[in-house]
């Protein structure tokens, strides 16, 4: 069975309303290093909330090993869907994505902020290769979802929701499946990826030389986003 997605693939956006103040789309990531050997920030992971960037921590030995691995991974599957294409960037969801007011933004990143200063950062492991939808069935994704470390990501939405609904915001999604989003394609192709591909691509991620540690993903920090702009909230 298909996997409801959980924001991945949605691009929040400044909206303006003709009769009102300006509102905007806000997603809620949770961005790691994805751990090789070490930890190494890239440019574009610091805290600034002029940050373009939602890879947030990626090591650059972690970085280029990850995407050896997709570039094993994504080939096979567009032999049952051609027009599958690579993320452009990885993160896991933590939020739908919700429409704030401007007046909103403040008060809101710092009752996130405040909600997220107990969280200790922690390591995931995410190697298990599952299909995903959209609610729309518009769009379907091929992600790894977390196999480790879903009790912290369930505490870290708990808080995240608490504020939503401070905000008579929309909460996440019941029993989410936690995950990153790997490619991507318009349409729902689930049956062509499920089954005879599906067991491929695990079996090509099982085999993959040290994927139990290129998997292992150091959760450093909860960034907001809107556009190309970012608010983070490191983890301690």
């Amino acid at each position: 069975m298909t996997a409801q997605n959980t924001g991945d693939g949605c691009a929040p956006s400044r909206t303006s309303a003709a009769t009102g103040p300006p509102t905007f789309m806000y997603h809620l990531e949770c961005n790691g290093a994805i751990s090789a050997h070490r930890n190494l920030h890239l440019p574009g992971s610091s805290d600034s909330p002029a940050s373009t960037s939602r890879i947030a921590g990626i090591t650059d030995e972690a970085k280029e090993e990850f995407l050896d691995l997709l570039d094993v991974l994504l080939p096979h599957a567009q032999t049952y869907v051609p027009r599958l294409v690579r993320m452009e960037a990885f993160h896991l969801s933590l939020s739908q994505s919700v429409v704030l007011r401007h007046h909103w933004i403040l008060p809101f990143v710092q009752a996130l902020k405040a909600r997220m200063t107990s969280f200790q950062r922690f390591f995931f492991t995410a190697n298990q290769v599952k299909i995903y939808t959209n609610q729309e069935k518009t769009r379907t994704f091929i992600g790894l979802e977390v196999t480790s470390g879903h009790a912290q990501f369930l505490d870290l939405v708990s808080e995240v929701d608490r504020v939503m609904e401070e905000f008579d915001l929309t909460t996440f999604y019941q029993d989410p499946s936690f995950h990153l989003s790997l490619a991507w394609c318009v349409g729902d192709a689930h049956l062509q990826l499920e089954g005879q591909c599906l067991q491929e691509l695990q079996a090509i991620v099982d085999g993959f030389e040290d994927a139990e540690v290129l998997l292992r993903v150091h959760t450093e920090q909860v960034r907001c986003k809107s556009g190309n702009k970012f608010f983070s909230m490191p983890l301690k």
